[in-house]
């Protein structure tokens, strides 16, 4: 008999949404407990549960990048600190990048869950400190970075909580290498804080299940997700599908990397992602660990393929990576990897090009990119450290029956950080900010328009680490689509303005103004496809003005 039939279906429902919602509710709590703009308004952090041996069962639906990560993060802190070692009220707390999500802001805090004295699962978040130490304000200058020493404070697997009481030894240790110890302490507060939470409801899940019912629901769970993920994989014609695009370079005056992937399915229900074609790992704080390169591959596998179901790691089972140790998607340790967040969505941009081989009507235009900027310094009005830490998002790729979306969160799942925010918590004043017409890719679908923020300095001095790109290569179209208009990075655009590398780090001063102006997304289809109506209602929403519908889609509008 199986394990799907030995619990009633009723049962197992509960079970499984229960668990869904004690997830989503640790990140709610999180979010509503968190310092630091980042985590409390841009929603970088995520949530999942564990059985007992590390395994994940249920997640929220937070940052793929840390949740990709976390059933390897679990297992690595069991390896520091086995099951029988740990006591009611421990808490784990580590942020290496090797171990994690790939950089050392991301901390994760893993709690055991207990019941009558026995290990019953485990709870986890995880959340992006506003700054871990290192060469700049916010950890995640890109250029001038060599090694991983640079970038930090890396914190290996460290019992940060004992038996219910916070280690004042860490936290002191954690707190005198940081540039923001308020925030940071309230994040790690937070974070232990939601965990409580969290075990409370699933210890309370055991007691009134069992933990007999509650272990058969998991294995019915991880076979089921397992095997639906088979399912669909199975569906996709078998074959290698490769792709390669380029991103910009990894600082000023370096050559571009190649991002490579050829995508294999085998027809029976599994696919491999083999990355090993790609660039070697590059002596700047870029390179992508191999937990966040696996989390976007799963990412995308999801999004294809099955991207309704929940996830757990038996969906993830049938969904191996290959890439070549030393290479950009697997670097060796101390290699630097600070400013990674840039490479989500690059990550998933190639993917997909691979994977229109095989799938035309879920693939899209590539997506704008993204604009993270870190700007930091000593706030004149208070004497003390401040960090900036921006997140701004741009449009969709246009898809088959769909125009790209505008100013939406694609891939991360973070969100646009209020202007009011900014201005409150930081000296600066935000002068411009909104959609930049004519930057979508023209296609048949059109795609999503690129955003403008501009940002003013009010303080006397600052350090600006810039983290941008498709500053040379434009976001492609797919099937005749036009790719999107390339992204550029201004310093002081209402005088003559100077052209800023998007990989930049630089001081700025009082009254300098930042123009970040990201680029647009990719189109899909040929743009003569596209029908008059919608070219009309674009010029009417200010998408793309006249000139530009002439020059795209030979549009005319009518003389009066």
């Amino acid at each position: 008999m199986t394990a799907a039939k030995t619990v009633d279906p009723i049962t197992l429902t509960v079970i499984w949404n229960s668990l869904i919602s004690i997830a989503e509710e640790l990140g709610i709590t999180l979010r509503h407990t968190a310092f630091s703009e980042g985590v409390r308004e841009g929603d970088d952090f995520a949530t999942a549960l564990f059985d007992r041996n590390a395994v994940m069962i249920a997640q929220g639906n937070f940052s793929p990048g840390h949740l990709g990560s976390m059933p390897f993060v679990a297992k690595s802190v069991l390896q520091y600190f086995p099951v029988e070692t740990l006591k009611p009220g421990d808490s784990i707390l580590v942020n290496d990048s090797f171990i994690g999500a790939g950089h050392f802001p991301d901390t994760y805090q893993i709690m055991p869950v207990f019941l009558e004295g026995r290990v019953i699962g485990f709870v986890a978040c995880s959340a992006h400190q506003v700054d871990m130490g290192g060469a700049a304000p916010g950890s995640q200058k890109v250029h001038g970075v060599t090694e991983a020493f640079q970038e930090g404070l890396r914190i290996l697997p460290v019992r940060f909580v004992r038996e219910g009481k916070i280690d004042e030894d860490i936290l002191r240790i954690v707190l005198g290498n940081v540039r923001m110890p308020d925030k940071v302490r309230g994040d790690l507060l937070a974070q232990h804080t939601a965990n409580l939470t969290a075990s409370v409801r699933l210890e309370k899940m055991f007691r009134d299940y069992g933990a007999e019912t509650v272990d058969r629901s998991y294995k019915a769970i991880l076979d089921r997700s397992e095997a639906a993920m088979r399912a669909v994989l199975a569906e996709v014609p078998a074959g290698t599908y490769s792709f390669e695009d380029k991103m910009d370079d990894y600082g000023p005056g370096t050559e571009p990397i190649r991002m490579a992937v050829d995508i294999t399915f085998d027809g029976k229900g599994e696919v491999e992602f083999d990355f090993s074609r790609s660039s070697d790992a590059v002596p700047a704080a870029i390179n992508s660990y191999i937990n966040y390169s696996r989390a976007y591959a799963v990412f995308a596998t999801k999004t294809f393929c099955n991207a309704l179901d929940p996830q757990t790691e038996g969906s993830m089972r049938p969904i191996k990576l290959k890439v070549r140790e030393g290479s950009f998607f697997n670097p060796k340790f101390p290699a630097p990897s600070g400013g990674r967040p840039i490479l989500q969505i690059r990550i998933f941009d190639t993917i997909n090009g691979a994977l229109a081989q095989a799938l035309p009507h879920r693939a899209m235009g590539a997506f704008s990119h993204w604009s993270n900027p870190n700007i930091g310094g000593i706030d004149d009005r208070t004497g003390k450290p401040f960090v900036m830490y921006d997140v701004s998002l741009a449009g969709y790729g246009g898809q088959q029956g769909k125009d790209g979306v505008e100013g939406m969160s694609p891939i991360m799942n973070c969100s646009n950080i209020p202007v009011e925010v900014h201005e409150t918590h930081s000296p600066v004043r935000i002068r411009r900010f909104g959609f930049i017409p004519d930057t979508g890719g023209a296609g048949q679908w059109r795609g999503g328009c690129g955003i403008r923020k501009d940002i003013e300095l009010l303080n006397s001095t600052a350090v600006l680490s810039h983290l941008g790109d498709r500053h040379v290569f434009a976001p492609y179209g797919i099937f005749g689509g036009k790719p999107g208009a390339l992204a550029e990075s201004i310093l002081n655009p209402q005088g003559n303005g100077e052209k800023l590398h998007s990989k930049e780090t630089r001081p700025i001063k009082r009254g300098d103004v930042l123009s970040f102006r990201l680029s647009g997304a990719g189109g899909y289809g040929p743009p003569e496809k596209r029908e008059r109506t919608a070219i009309e209602r674009d010029i009417a929403d200010g998408y793309v003005t006249p000139k530009a519908a002439n020059r795209d889609y030979g549009f005319k509008l009518p003389t009066r």
